[in-house]
């Protein structure tokens, strides 16, 4: 298992997506026949949408990464899921042939979320949904915020674009736009606030203090890691508690018929 893939299961997948993971599966008909889903990762929202779905219905589950994939078919391989890699801009299925098209915390790194979008319309069959969630401002999302604050005064400002492409689709009206151009209609954009859970504080500020930021600060120098751990954890535990670690976070979540 890859340390990153592993890392962003055992930690990243608790504490941010399971419980979004457990709200966009509630919006699902469990009538659909085939669903594909995109970003799938290491598979957590998957298996919610596999308990959802019919066990006779199709669900077909991509990513673009081999790493993410290969932790999600070792955690799920029980369960009659295909697996598949796949880029969103460029979907390899015929047009009118999949009844759901669900993505979590993708779109915002797709290169051209305009085209991705028109694929999934164009692959949907007509009244097919596509379901997906991305993630809110920073501000709104507070163990990341307290992260990233406390990590951003090690380097130098501003820090560059690719940083920000998380929180990069939060705009509700930007999204409502998207997917009119795409040419969805009934289209529902709303913001859901839920809860970000960590045993402990400490477990928080150390699972955090990864990822490209923290590679690029221990390049700097190594022992400032250990600095931004024990910060993060005071300004975590004042502002959530210690023991458990309980932080308001907010994603968007779209639903949008063709």
């Amino acid at each position: 298992m890859n340390d990153t893939s592993s890392h962003y299961d055992q930690f990243f997948g608790p504490l941010f997506f399971e419980p979004y993971a457990i709200e966009v599966a509630k919006r699902i008909d469990p009538s659909v026949s085939v669903v594909l889903e995109l970003a799938a990762g290491t598979g957590r929202v998957t298996r919610h949408i596999r308990e959802r779905i019919l066990p006779s219905a199709t669900l077909i589950a991509s990513d673009t990464s081999e790493d993410m994939l290969k932790v999600a078919k070792e955690k799920l391989a029980h369960l009659n899921i295909e697996w598949q890699n796949i880029d969103a801009q460029q979907l390899p299925y015929s047009d009118k042939s999949i009844d759901l098209v669900i993505c979590c915390f993708g779109y915002m790194f797709v290169p051209d979320r305009q085209k991705a979008l028109a694929e999934a319309h164009r692959v949907l069959r007509p009244g097919g949904m596509l379901l997906f969630s991305t993630w809110d401002k920073l501000e709104y999302n507070a163990a990341s915020y307290s992260s990233r604050s406390i990590a951003a005064k090690y380097l130098e400002s501003p820090l560059p674009d690719s940083y920000n492409l998380a929180t990069s689709m939060s705009d509700e009206s930007a999204i409502r736009s998207l997917l009119n151009d795409a040419g969805f209609n009934k289209i529902s954009v709303e913001k859901v606030a839920l809860f970000s859970v960590s045993r402990t504080a400490k477990e928080a500020a150390s699972g955090l203090a990864t990822g490209p930021l923290y590679d690029e600060i221990n390049q700097h120098n190594p022992l400032w890691i250990e600095e931004i751990k024990i910060d993060l954890e005071k300004d975590l535990t004042e502002k959530y508690g210690s023991e458990p670690m309980v932080a308001p976070m907010s994603a968007i979540v779209a639903e949008a018929r063709k």
